[in-house]
C-alpha cells in the first residue's frame, strides 16, 4: 500500500504531526531507513518488535518498516500499567522493544528498573516524541518559560541508562536494499492484546493479509464517497488498538490520504488541527464525537468538511449521531468488529439504506450467522437472540503460541465465536450485549445495553453503566453505576420511573451508584467489569463498615444510602414486595 501510494502521490503530504509534514516520498524512504536500522540490530523475518508509543510520526515509520523485512509488530498501549506490560512482553518475548521515553521513565519509576519491567532480555531504544514536532515548536520547547516547561513534560521523559536513541538510529542508517524479499500474505504481521480488561491478556496474531484484506473492504465500503489522494484522515484512535491500526495506519495510507496524527484525543487539539487541516474522515468512538460537536457548537468551529464518521467501540446514542451529522453535513455510521478480525466484519452502508443504531451487514467477502451460544452448530429461529459467528479473510489464525485459547473461539472450519449476543432485523445487525455481561435476574435474560440506552436518556444523566451483582437466591440484581450531569441529582426512583416507560418491570434498575468518574477504556469506551469491581469493593467496604458498627453499638442497624470513602454511593436494595424465588424460571427471555 505504501509503496503504491508513493509511486502516484510522492509529493503529497502523507502524515501531518502538530503542523509537521510528511509527504508519500519522504516517508518511503524514512521507512526503508528505519527497516535497515532494525536488521541492523539483527532482527529478522518471524521476529516480534515490541512498539510501545502514542500515535507520532516514529510509530508509522517503525510499523512499516518492521512489515517490510518481515517482522512482527507487537503493539502496547504507552500508557498500560507497568505489570500489564510485563505480562504482554513475557508472552511475545521480543527481539527489540522500541518505547517512548516517558513509558521508559515510568516503568523504572514503578519498578526499580528496566529489568524488574521485564525487559532485561531485549534490546531497549526510546522515542523523543518532540522530534516530530515543526522546528518552530522545538525550539519554543527550549524557552526558561513554565508553559515551555510544562510541554517538555507532556512530550518527554527521562530515559533510563543504557538506553539508545531510535531517532538517531534511523537517521544515522542507509537505506534498505530495495531486492530484501517481502514477507508472504499469510505470515504474521502484528500482535494485539485483548482481555486485559476481561482477563488474563491474549496476544490475537493478525497476517498481512488479515489486515491487508480488511483495510481493501473498507476501501471499497466507502469508495463511493472517496477520492484516491483527495482525503484527509484523522489518526485519533490509537493505532495499537485494531481500529485505529486498520482504519487510520492501513486505510489512510491504501487511499495516499494525509493522515493528521494526534498522540491523544482532547477537543481543543483536534479543532486547532482541523483548523489547519480539515478533516474529511473521521474514525471515533461516541464520547469523541460527543464533546466535539458539543465543543464546535459552543466556538462556533467549522466541521463541514467531513463527510465521513465511521463509530466504533460502543453504540453510537442517537442524539450524539443527530449533533455530529448537523455540525457536519456529513454521515456517521456504524459499524462492529472485534480485534480478532482485523477488526471489522459488519458496517452501515454509507447511502441513504442505512440503519442507525444497527451494526450494520456484512462487510464484503464476510459471512455471518447467528447460533445457540450452547450449540454453535445449530442456527437460531430468524428474529430470535444468538451469538454472531463470522468467518472471512479477515479472520485471525489465532492466539500467538496459544492453542488452548485459540480453540476456545475458532471453529474448525474457520467461524469465529464472537461472544456477542444479536439479533437480526431485515438483514441488519442489532447487538443485544456480550454474552459474558448478560445478567440473569429473577430468570429472565437482562442485556445490559438496553438498560443503558433507557437510562442514558435522562436528562440529568451524563453517562451510565449497568452491571448485575450478586443478589438473593444466587441471582443477580440490576445496579445502574451513574455519572449525573453537572449539578444534577438522580435518584433510584427517577431511574426506575423513566426506565418503566420503555423497559420490562425484572429489567428496572434495582439498585443505583453514583460515580463521579465512568472507567474507560484508552479508545473511551466503558469498562463495565471495572465499574462491577469497583462496585463490588464499595459493596464489601460498607460491609465491612456495618459490621464493625453493630459492633460498637449493638442493637443499631444503619439502612438506605451508604457510602464509604470515595467510593460510588449507593441507592436502593432489594426491591421491596417482591423475592427473586418468585420469578419465572431461568430459560425465560424477555419480550
Amino acid at each position: 500500500m505504501l509503496r503504491d501510494a508513493a509511486r502516484q502521490f510522492p509529493d503529497q503530504v502523507a502524515l501531518d504531526f502538530m503542523g509537521a509534514t510528511t509527504t508519500y516520498s519522504q516517508l518511503t524512504h524514512q521507512v526503508s531507513q528505519a527497516a535497515q536500522a532494525l536488521r541492523g540490530l539483527g532482527v529478522q523475518a518471524g521476529d516480534v518488535v515490541g512498539v510501545v508509543l502514542p500515535n507520532c510520526p516514529q510509530h508509522v515509520v517503525l510499523a512499516y518498516a518492521a512489515w517490510r523485512i518481515g517482522a512482527v509488530v507487537a503493539e502496547h498501549n504507552p500508557l498500560a500499567p507497568a505489570s500489564q506490560l510485563r505480562e504482554q512482553v513475557r508472552i511475545h518475548r521480543g527481539r527489540v522493544l522500541i518505547a517512548w521515553e516517558k513509558t521508559l521513565e515510568r516503568l523504572v519509576q514503578v519498578t526499580g528498573s528496566l529489568r524488574e519491567a521485564g525487559l532485561a532480555d531485549m534490546e531497549v531504544y526510546s522515542v523523543n516524541l518532540s522530534r516530530g514536532l515543526p522546528l518552530r515548536s522545538r525550539l519554543a520547547l527550549r524557552l526558561p518559560v513554565a508553559a515551555a516547561r510544562e510541554r517538555r513534560r507532556e512530550l518527554r521523559g527521562r530515559v533510563p541508562a543504557g538506553v539508545r536513541s531510535w531517532d538517531d538510529a534511523v537517521a544515522s542508517a542507509p537505506a534498505l536494499a530495495s531486492s530484501h524479499p517481502l514477507p508472504g500474505a499469510g505470515d504474521p504481521a502484528a500482535l494485539l492484546y485483548t482481555g486485559g480488561t476481561t482477563g488474563t491478556p491474549k496476544a490475537v496474531c493478525l497476517t498481512h493479509a488479515n489486515l491487508r484484506s480488511n483495510a481493501e473492504m473498507s476501501l471499497a465500503w466507502a469508495s463511493q464517497t472517496t477520492v484516491v489522494g483527495q482525503e484527509t484522515f484523522y489518526a485519533v484512535l490509537p493505532f495499537f488498538h485494531a481500529f485505529g491500526l486498520s482504519l487510520s495506519l492501513l486505510c489512510a495510507v491504501g487511499l495516499a490520504a494525509t493522515q493528521v496524527v494526534l498522540p491523544k484525543f482532547g477537543t481543543d487539539m483536534v479543532l486547532a488541527a482541523w483548523r489547519r487541516r480539515p478533516a474529511t474522515f473521521f474514525p471515533g468512538v461516541p464520547v469523541m464525537f460527543d464533546r466535539l460537536a458539543a465543543r464546535a457548537a459552543a466556538t462556533g468551529a467549522d466541521l463541514s468538511s467531513c463527510k465521513i464518521a465511521v463509530c466504533g467501540a460502543a453504540p453510537n446514542p442517537v442524539a450524539v449521531a443527530q449533533a455530529w451529522e448537523e455540525a457536519t453535513g456529513g454521515v456517521i455510521i456504524e459499524g462492529y468488529g472485534m480485534t480478532e478480525s482485523s477488526p471489522i466484519v459488519l458496517g452501515n452502508p454509507i447511502s441513504p439504506e442505512r440503519r442507525p443504531g444497527t451494526l450494520g451487514i456484512p462487510y464484503p467477502s464476510t459471512e455471518a450467522r447467528l447460533v445457540d451460544p450452547d450449540n454453535p452448530d445449530r442456527e437460531v429461529a430468524p428474529g430470535e437472540i444468538g451469538e454472531l459467528v463470522v468467518r472471512g479473510p479477515q479472520v485471525f489464525p489465532g492466539y500467538w503460541q496459544d492453542p488452548q485459547e485459540t480453540a476456545e473461539v475458532l471453529t474448525k472450519d474457520g467461524w469465529l465465536r464472537t461472544g456477542d449476543l444479536v439479533r437480526e432485523e431485515e438483514g441488519f445487525y442489532v447487538i443485544a450485549d456480550r454474552r459474558k455481561e448478560l445478567i440473569i435476574s429473577g430468570g429472565f435474560n437482562v442485556y445490559p445495553s438496553e438498560v443503558e440506552e433507557a437510562v442514558r436518556s435522562m436528562p440529568q444523566v451524563e453517562d451510565v453503566a449497568v452491571v448485575g451483582l450478586p443478589g438473593e437466591a444466587g441471582g443477580e440484581s440490576v445496579v445502574a453505576a451513574i455519572l449525573p450531569k453537572e449539578g444534577q441529582n438522580v435518584t433510584l426512583e427517577q431511574v426506575r420511573d423513566w426506565a418503566a416507560r420503555t423497559l420490562s418491570h425484572y429489567a428496572l434498575p434495582r439498585q443505583v451508584a453514583i460515580l463521579s468518574e465512568m472507567p474507560r477504556s484508552q479508545i473511551g469506551k466503558i469498562l463495565r467489569r471495572a465499574v462491577r469491581e469497583e462496585l463490588l469493593a464499595a459493596r464489601e467496604a460498607a460491609s465491612v463498615a456495618a459490621t464493625a458498627a453493630v459492633t460498637s453499638v449493638k442493637g443499631h442497624l444503619a439502612g438506605g444510602t451508604g457510602q464509604t470513602g470515595d467510593g460510588p454511593a449507593y441507592q436502593g436494595g432489594t426491591e421491596p414486595g417482591h423475592r427473586d424465588d418468585q420469578r419465572p424460571g431461568k430459560d425465560s427471555t424477555p419480550a
